[in-house]
């Protein structure tokens, strides 16, 4: 893709445009200034990259931001992120040259720069052991926008172009990029390869290296001309290259940096010899999880290193050896000898690093734990107190201190001043009003919001960057791609293409050509609906258009149709016809007589010519309007089966419709009745009749013999063998204590053996007492008695004195209440106590009140009395 044909195309290679297009305002001189800015400050580039072997592909990547920042600078679009106002070819500026190359006013960033590097000197000289002037010049900042950092002495104070070597630059050059001076940038390029830009001073990071050099792959196998932006590159082949192992190659393709690990598997021993395991071969020298166990010098003991190369060494039990407080040293004791004790005291020190051992001498280690009483303090310093030494110190009072934010306290417990930084959200609305800080808490301003917003053209081809909460003040920018909305008229496929705009579409300008129901089409031009504009790319018109009136409003549907032909009248006479507008749906009647045929399909009309529609029904007969007039004699057709009930309907055409009144007819058994539709019932044969009415359950009629119903299905005649009933029944003895299940028709026949007739047994008696009752029925009989005896509760009966009256109730309740009343000596005399005492307590409350109010007179007489006296004095005073 080539860069410059983004901004001005050759003429060739225009498209056609529609006439809408010819139209042009004042801003396509600033576009075409643009594309000229664009074109002179890659030129010098693109003439020596061309001449390279390097695809444009490359040169296209390295020049799309730079081509960001000259749209947003053509277009306007330049805006602060600190101050979020535009920025002017006439304002001084700075621009970030680390990671992101924004642009900046001059005296915010410097007004940014100092206030962070303060706050920055600040929190340094609070949290660090350093002065503040230390503080001070090792204070940083950052760029409000990719937060890179930079020194103090790195403030801007004066203003430069893009590659700092013109001071002031000019601003009333058109032909000059704002903020640049316009000669080559020949600042260094990255990767230190020796080169400079060649581009005019421009804003954004400089493009790659375009110059041709000699270069090798990763692996240095190939050698090839290369652009020196990209002369790293690989020839996708293997490398090959020697490992660390110096028995391997490296099987990757040609790649960066050192070769991976050789992983070629084969089995190797462990350092002692013992194991072999297969692994890779990075992984060859290992040690196995087993110890040496070989056997020292000193011929005693065995080595208990573990998996280990070389010599074991000598016996660590040689030598002078000492007790293990090291207080006493034993000469020649043999390395198979312990070393006793001396019994002085350890005093080794402990691993609180201040107390020693007081244990005499000990084999082992000393105890971990010092338990010496030491007298500690808090780390806040507010509590002291004696605790083992091994144990830390720590209050419960909460630290009131505000952290570094100014906002919150620190709230932590027993805190040692140092104050942890504050973890809250800042949470503040950021100056864009679209989003909140996610810093944490902190003092001063927050930063800006590094966010960019894209704003493009309708098409999204040509668009620029905008800082957020700047978007609503900028346009977007115009572009000279073809509109890729598609017309929704129907002349879509043969339409003129048009550029990118604002707002809808142009209306189309080919005839409409629509057919009409009737068959004609029309003529006027193209009125059918066009794309409605998008909000988001629609301007608002700064002058009022004239309101013309048009042939026809697009997207309305085509005007009633203005030919002439032939209208018959409202009853079709013939002969009857009159000339007139195919769009005017109006109908005239003649003076003739009707004489349509009437729906009945019997009659004709005898009204005068009037209006007659006709519509198609489902049945294929024509449906006409009421205004005929209408048959009212009944039916007197004979219907197809024959049945005494009469036809419902008027007189009408075709048949009758089937008879549809129900007939009831019961089931065989009489369990339901069903309901039959009169021409479904009649037209079934005599058997077909029979099975229909069957309800297809159980005979619901009873045996005359016994209490069960019919076992068989809904039938015609009687029921068959009404004494070869099948069911159980369940037999018992006259007192119910034995039972068992009989055959109903055994059953019968027993109380038939007996002289009984079934039928005359109850059915909650059939079955009961055909079996005799035996020894068992006795004993469960005493058993149910006996245990009915010891249910009933025992009254026991209260003997009323002869001589007692029969008095109403409610004398002897109060009689009762009297006797229960029954009051001891030892009641009354506590009742009597009780009674003195109050009288003692309110006749003491009685004289107390009349002492104490008396007293109070006295107190306010006196002071009434001095009152008068000093009234008295400051009249004597006054005279």
């Amino acid at each position: 893709m080539n860069t410059t044909a983004n901004y001005h195309p050759p003429p060739s290679s225009q498209p056609p445009f529609s006439d809408s297009d010819l139209d042009s305002d004042s801003d396509s001189e600033n576009f075409q200034v643009g594309s000229d800015l664009s074109n002179s400050i890659f030129k010098t580039y693109l003439e020596f990259s061309s001449s390279s072997s390097s695809s444009s592909s490359i040169t296209a990547v390295d020049l799309s931001k730079i081509q960001s920042f000259l749209t947003s600078s053509s277009s306007g679009a330049l805006s602060c992120l600190i101050c979020l106002e535009r920025i002017r070819p006439s304002d001084p500026t700075w621009s970030c040259s680390s990671l992101c190359f924004a642009l900046f006013h001059l005296l915010c960033i410097q007004s940014w720069a100092r206030q962070s590097s303060d706050l920055s000197a600040a929190r340094a000289a609070a949290r660090l052991p350093i002065t503040a002037e230390t503080a001070a010049k090792q204070a940083t900042w950052n760029c409000p926008k990719c937060r890179s950092s930079y020194s103090k002495s790195e403030i801007p104070r004066c203003y430069l172009c893009f590659c700092g070597k013109l001071r002031d630059p000019p601003s009333d050059n058109p032909w000059i990029l704002p903020h640049s001076c316009g000669e080559i940038c020949n600042r260094p390029l990255r990767n230190n390869c020796g080169h400079f830009c060649l581009l005019l001073c421009h804003p954004g990071p400089c493009p790659s290296c375009p110059k041709s050099v000699k270069a090798r792959c990763f692996c240095g196998s190939v050698e090839d001309f290369r652009r020196c932006g990209f002369k790293n590159f690989s020839c996708n082949k293997l490398c090959k290259k020697r490992l660390d192992c110096n028995k391997h190659n490296c099987s990757e393709i040609c790649h960066p940096g050192t070769c991976p690990p050789c992983r070629a598997r084969e089995t190797y021993r462990c350092r002692c010899g013992k194991k072999e395991e297969e692994k890779d071969c990075c992984d060859r020298d290992y040690r196995c999880e087993n110890e040496c166990k070989k056997l020292l010098n000193c011929g005693k003991h065995v080595c208990e290193r573990g998996c280990h190369g070389g010599d074991c060494g000598e016996c660590p039990l040689q030598g002078n050896r000492t007790c293990p407080c090291g207080k006493r040293i034993y000469e020649g004791l043999p390395c198979d000898g312990v070393a006793p004790v001396c019994g002085a005291t350890c005093n080794k020190l402990l691993n609180c690093g201040f107390h020693r051992c007081p244990e005499r001498c000990h084999k082992g280690s000393c105890v971990e734990t010092c338990r010496t009483m030491v007298k500690k303090a808090c780390r806040c310093g507010g509590l002291k107190k004696e605790v083992p030494c091994y144990q830390d110190l720590s209050c419960e009072r909460k630290c009131l201190r505000m952290r570094d934010c100014g906002r919150h306290a620190c709230k932590r417990r027993c805190c040692d001043g140092d104050c942890p930084p504050c973890s809250e959200v800042c949470d503040k609305r950021l100056r864009c009003k679209n989003h909140k800080c996610p810093a944490p808490c902190h003092r001063g301003a927050c930063a800006p919001c590094p966010i960019m917003v894209t704003i493009s053209c309708a098409c999204g081809e040509t668009h620029f960057e905008v800082p957020c909460g700047t978007e609503m003040d900028h346009k977007p920018p115009k572009c000279r791609k073809l509109c890729k909305i598609a017309p929704l008229c129907r002349h879509a496929s043969t339409s003129k293409p048009h550029r990118c705009h604002y707002g809808a579409c142009p209306p189309c300008r080919a005839p409409c050509e629509e057919e009409y129901p009737c068959g004609h089409k029309c003529n006027l031009r193209c009125h059918g609906p066009r794309p409605p504009p998008n909000p988001e790319f629609t301007l608002k018109p700064k002058k009022k258009k004239s309101n013309h009136q048009t042939e026809c409003t697009p997207g309305t549907p085509c005007p009633p149709c203005p030919e002439l032909v032939w209208r018959p009248c409202v009853g079709e006479h013939f002969g009857a016809e009159r000339m007139m507008v195919c769009s005017n749906t109006t109908r005239f009647s003649c003076d003739n007589l009707c004489g349509n045929l009437l729906p009945c399909g019997n009659h004709y009309c005898t009204k005068t010519c009037h209006p007659l529609e006709t519509q198609p029904s489902s049945s294929g007969h024509q449906k006409r309007s009421e205004s005929c007039e209408v048959c009212n004699l009944p039916c007197q057709k004979v219907r197809m089966p024959k049945c005494s009930h009469p036809c419902s309907l008027p007189c009408h055409p075709g048949e009758c419709l089937p008879c549809k009144v129900l007939v009831k007819r019961s089931c065989h058994c009489g369990a339901m009745v069903h309901a039959f539709e009169c021409i479904h019932y009649n037209n079934l044969s005599e058997k077909d009749q029979v099975a229909a009415r069957s309800c297809g359950g159980p005979c619901h009629r009873k045996l005359p013999n016994c209490t069960h119903l019919c076992p068989e299905i809904c039938h015609v005649d009687k029921c068959p063998a009404p004494d070869k009933c099948s069911k159980k029944v369940t037999v018992r003895c006259k007192c119910q204590t034995l039972k068992k299940e009989w055959i109903c028709q055994d059953v019968q026949a027993a109380y038939r053996d007996t002289g009984n007739d079934p039928k005359d047994i109850p059915k909650n008696q059939f079955g009961l007492g055909l079996l005799p009752c035996n020894s068992d029925c006795k004993s469960k009989v005493q058993e149910v008695e006996s245990a009915l005896q010891l249910r009933k509760p025992k009254v026991l009966e209260k003997k009323e004195p002869e001589n007692e009256k029969h008095g109403p109730k409610r004398r002897k309740r109060r009689d009762r209440i009297q006797e229960g009343k029954q009051v001891s000596r030892f009641q009354e005399f506590v009742a009597s106590v009780k009674c003195l005492l109050l009288f003692i307590i309110i006749g003491a409350a009685l004289i107390a009140v009349t002492y104490y109010s008396y007293k109070g007179l006295l107190q306010l007489s006196d002071w009434m009395n001095e009152v008068e006296l000093q009234r008295a004095r400051r009249r004597r005073s006054r005279f």
